[in-house]
């Protein structure tokens, strides 16, 4: 009578679900490292204007002068840097913001980033209210404006934010709130006419 020899151990192969896993920790490292490298580079602005070659490099010249010449330049005599202001607020703002440079990064990597700059998301309000939470507080007149922006935004989507005065790189403004009479008199008109005489619902 033969006896079947017991089979010898035959080596598992390895589960496809183990390799997922390493590759996924694997990408989930780079992520993370790519993340921070950037983070801790963006501290820096000469970084930003090393590949935002125009106009960046220039917003970047005016930061160094020694005397402001743009809202921006006059913020970073503050110790504001690009990231500051080009990152909305939390750890949510500023992985966008991340993804964004990541974007403009292959761009340039890939040379088809366009020259100069083309502006495809503004600042938006949340990044000025990090710092400027106390605008909307008082409702006199040196803050009129600000009191009735909110209003004006949630009766019309084309309402003006932030930017609309308060542009950061342009020199055309008065030399001490860097506003520009004209554009601004225009804002007010606007808000005027979409809340009615003296900013006010009729």
């Amino acid at each position: 009578m033969n006896r079947s020899r017991p089979a010898k151990n035959a080596r598992k192969p390895f589960p496809a679900i183990g390799l997922i896993a390493i590759l996924l920790a694997i990408g989930v490292l780079i992520t993370a490292g790519g993340f921070t490298f950037a983070a801790s580079q963006e501290q820096h602005d000469a970084f930003c204007a090393s590949c935002h070659t125009q106009p960046e490099s220039t917003f970047f010249q005016r930061s160094t002068a020694e005397q402001a010449v743009d809202l921006a330049s006059a913020h970073t005599a503050e110790a504001t840097r690009c990231i500051d202001c080009h990152s909305g607020p939390g750890i949510g703002g500023r992985i966008s913001a991340e993804l964004m440079g990541a974007h403009n990064a292959l761009a340039w990597f890939t040379k088809t980033a366009v020259q100069p700059a083309v502006l495809s998301k503004p600042i938006a309000d949340a990044n000025c209210l990090k710092c400027h939470s106390d605008v909307t507080a008082g409702r006199g007149r040196n803050n009129h404006f600000h009191a009735f922006l909110a209003r004006w935004q949630s009766r019309d989507p084309n309402a003006a934010t932030c930017v609309s005065c308060h542009s950061s790189h342009t020199t055309d403004g008065d030399a001490q709130q860097f506003l520009n009479q004209a554009r601004t008199e225009a804002v007010c008109q606007a808000c005027h006419t979409a809340l009615g005489e003296g900013g006010e619902e009729d």
